[in-house]
């Protein structure tokens, strides 16, 4: 091979991979977080779980990146480990797609499909054109790609040494580590599946040596989910165990059958003249049989996984960080499911932190009407916590909404920092009713039976409230009505109880730095139904945050 030869292979390796990347782009800013709901619908049966684990893989090429997007899914909590099974058994047969289409020469149609999907991405205004046009696009760079790694290539087969190399790789354990680790090094099965057929179609390896390759290359693409597992829950590393199970499994079966049976010859007979037909029809085959074969015990696949990779003893419970949220380093990681994971992982955080929120007011209220300290330690560090929340949930919305593709999307990520933003502030509003009995236990100060009637009744309404912003068996507008009329009675209530307040006093009796502590307490009472108001009007109608809590639990 010339040096151009190698430049024009890795340009083609290049392209390849970049069109790849233009269809998982275009199918994520078109579906977004609508990707959750449609697995939801679906994984519940295995067949359709299969049915769109493969939809999903046709459409954007990468059974890895079809696998990541689980992984991802099961370490939010979104999926079930279960569920995740019939997906990956889905992605490696929607991967054999690549295959098949470059054996029936669609790479002849890639610059038509490339125009028109430019075409669609610079002179249709609508956005979801534009993903769509992004998907046609990618798919048309694709296969320009290809076409350009199979034309590099011609060269070798005048290449007596790289000929000599290929049929060494009729040894099966070979045949297998070069596949595995070639696949391995560029992360993607669908490439190297295809520089095995521009191989296989240039006379350069037979068949009999090719299967084994091919084996390998369905373990290696697992690599790429090993890598997204890395930090992530011990269910979701599990997913990535099943993947490895399931490619493992079926190359031992097929590697068996191949030495005691002639099937690569019988494979080869269907398309005699068909080199890169016969290697799509054994990818396909060998995923089909292997899904087939397994789909039955995939509850199975999942508690080894389980036994593979045992529990461990529970994180610290004070150990503060994220749970449902991973790492956003770059744009690279933001990619197809991202938005359905980290929706879904906000809404959860924010759950969590509505909770620790309730919590304080509830007892910050209670210190109050016991005239007790003793408890403001714990309180304290739950308010803590709320700040590190908020402050670790706006640096990752920050870093979420510049990836983000999907309007809708972003518009409801943003909901989620104003949401943060509010409940924080609630956090400090029940640290003042905190502070205040601290002072009462200083200066030995009490409040009356009727002050202390008036503090019960401000504790209950800001408590259901706070409960509103967690039902889930009405719409957020009727939510928003309540949650408005709640915040109304808050201000009746304020005013009502200033005139009482001013009323005790011209009675006389009242300490002085009683009533300052009183009047302090009703501003605090009146500021968290402003905020809680503000939280109802941005809940989209979309998210319970009562249903995410009983997720969680």
């Amino acid at each position: 091979m010339k040096a151009t030869d190698i430049l024009s292979l890795l340009g083609g390796l290049a392209l390849f991979l970049y069109g790849m990347q233009m269809m998982s782009g275009g199918l994520e800013a078109a579906a977004g977080n609508r990707m959750k709901q449609i697995l939801e619908k679906l994984t519940s049966n295995r067949f359709l779980g299969v049915a769109v684990g493969a939809a999903i893989t046709a459409v954007i090429q990468s059974s890895s990146a079809t696998t990541v997007m689980v992984v991802g899914f099961v370490n939010s909590g979104m999926m079930t480990l279960q569920q995740a099974v019939w997906i990956i058994m889905g992605a490696n047969i929607g991967t054999t797609i690549t295959g098949q289409l470059i054996a029936l020469d669609v790479g002849a149609l890639a610059p038509l499909f490339a125009f028109c999907g430019v075409v669609m991405i610079v002179f249709l205004k609508k956005p979801h054109f534009h993903n769509y046009g992004q998907i046609i696009a990618g798919l048309g760079v694709l296969f320009i790609g290809m076409e350009m790694m199979s034309n590099a290539m011609m060269p070798l087969r005048d290449s007596q040494a790289f000929i000599s190399l290929m049929t060494r790789f009729s040894n099966p354990v070979l045949g297998i580590l070069a596949g595995a680790i070639f696949t391995a090094i560029i992360q993607s099965s669908s490439a190297s599946v295809g520089i095995l057929q521009a191989l296989a179609s240039s006379g350069l390896i037979p068949l009999s040596s090719a299967v084994y390759v091919l084996f390998g290359q369905n373990i290696g693409t697992c690599i790429t989910a090993v890598l997204a597992s890395i930090g992530t829950s011990r269910n979701a590393k599990r997913t990535t165990v099943i993947h490895l199970l399931f490619n493992i499994i079926g190359t031992t079966l097929f590697t068996v059958i191949c030495l005691l049976f002639p099937l690569p010859a019988l494979i080869e007979s269907l398309t005699p003249s068909n080199p890169a037909a016969q290697i799509a029809n054994m990818h396909t085959l060998f995923n089909v049989v292997t899904t087939v074969l397994l789909l039955p015990f995939g509850t199975l696949l999942a508690k080894l996984a389980r036994r593979i990779l045992p529990e461990l003893p529970a994180e610290s419970a004070q150990e503060r960080r994220l749970i449902y949220l991973k790492p956003l380093t770059g744009g690279k990681e933001y990619k197809i499911g991202s938005s359905a994971i980290v929706v879904n992982g906000l809404w959860r955080e924010l759950t969590r932190m509505l909770g620790m929120v309730r919590e304080n007011v509830e007892e910050s209220f209670n210190s109050v009407l016991s005239g007790q300290a003793a408890s403001l330690n714990q309180l304290e560090d739950r308010e803590e916590y709320i700040d590190y929340l908020n402050k670790e949930l706006a640096g990752y919305i920050s870093r979420a909404i510049a990836f983000e593709s999907n309007q809708k999307d972003s518009a409801e990520i943003s909901a989620c920092f104003k949401i943060a933003s509010d409940l924080e502030r609630i956090g400090d509003h029940a640290m003042n009713l905190c502070g205040y009995t601290e002072r009462m236990a200083e200066k030995g100060i009490r409040f009356s039976n009727a002050e202390l009637n008036e503090i019960r009744q401000m504790r209950q309404t800001s408590l259901d409230a706070l409960c509103l912003l967690e039902q889930n068996d009405i719409s957020a507008s009727d939510r928003l009505v309540k949650i408005a009329a709640i915040e109304q009675k808050i201000d009746d209530m304020t005013a009502q109880f200033r005139q009482n307040q001013i009323e005790r006093m011209r009675e006389g009796g009242r300490e002085n730095e009683s009533s300052v502590l009183y009047s302090e307490m009703l501003t605090d009472f009146e500021r968290i139904g402003d905020h809680i108001l503000n939280i109802g009007q941005v809940i989209p109608e979309t998210v319970s945050l009562h249903a995410l809590a009983d997720a969680t639990a």
